[in-house]
């Protein structure tokens, strides 16, 4: 029984190793363009950082603030939609944007947005569809990531963006956009 289970195993393995090295170039150009592309974001991530951490230091209007960030940010990664939504009143309410129309108001708890505010944390959605009580503002996006904005440790509003594309967001989005939003 365990030797069969181990030679399985070796046949499985020497099956997967003798395709890579049958297509070891196409392979190894999968790697590094993957290994590139993951590179060329965390470049245009530190870029976007700097610029964002020059252009609001002097400003301390959040509007003003929220409405050049949701320009850069859009600007420099083309999303389908980049913007913020504010905790007022008890819902989300739509704030400065780039992009198609959006909804203009989201309920505790409802949607990404407002799963992000309830459970204050970042939220990366591969496929929008799969998402329990997703709001579709718009047919056209199929990946999301939404990451809370606190002030004395509750969340004062929440940065979403849309992509177009199943699965953009990754942890490298989130971890730089979560130090963007600390800027704010």
């Amino acid at each position: 029984g365990k030797s069969l289970l181990v030679s399985g195993q070796f046949t499985a393995v020497n099956g997967i190793l003798q395709f890579i090295m049958h297509n070891y170039h196409n392979f190894s150009t999968f790697v590094n363009k993957t290994f590139a592309c993951f590179m060329e974001k965390i470049e245009k991530y530190k870029l976007l950082y700097n610029q964002i951490k020059s252009l609001i230091q002097n400003e301390n209007d959040t509007i003003a603030n929220m409405s050049n960030v949701a320009a850069i940010i859009h600007e420099t990664f083309k999303f389908w939609w980049t913007g913020f939504y504010r905790v007022i009143n008890n819902e989300l309410v739509l704030g400065p944007f780039q992009g198609p129309i959006a909804c203009t108001r989201i309920g505790y708890g409802k949607g990404v947005c407002g799963t992000s505010w309830k459970e204050a944390k970042t939220i990366v959605v591969e496929d929008v569809h799969e998402f329990p009580g997703h709001i579709a503002c718009s047919s056209a996006s199929k990946s999301e990531i939404v990451v809370p904005i606190f002030k004395d440790s509750h969340v004062i509003g929440v940065l979403d963006i849309d992509s177009e594309n199943l699965a953009t967001f990754d942890n490298i989005d989130k971890e730089w956009l979560e130090m963007i939003i600390d800027l704010i």
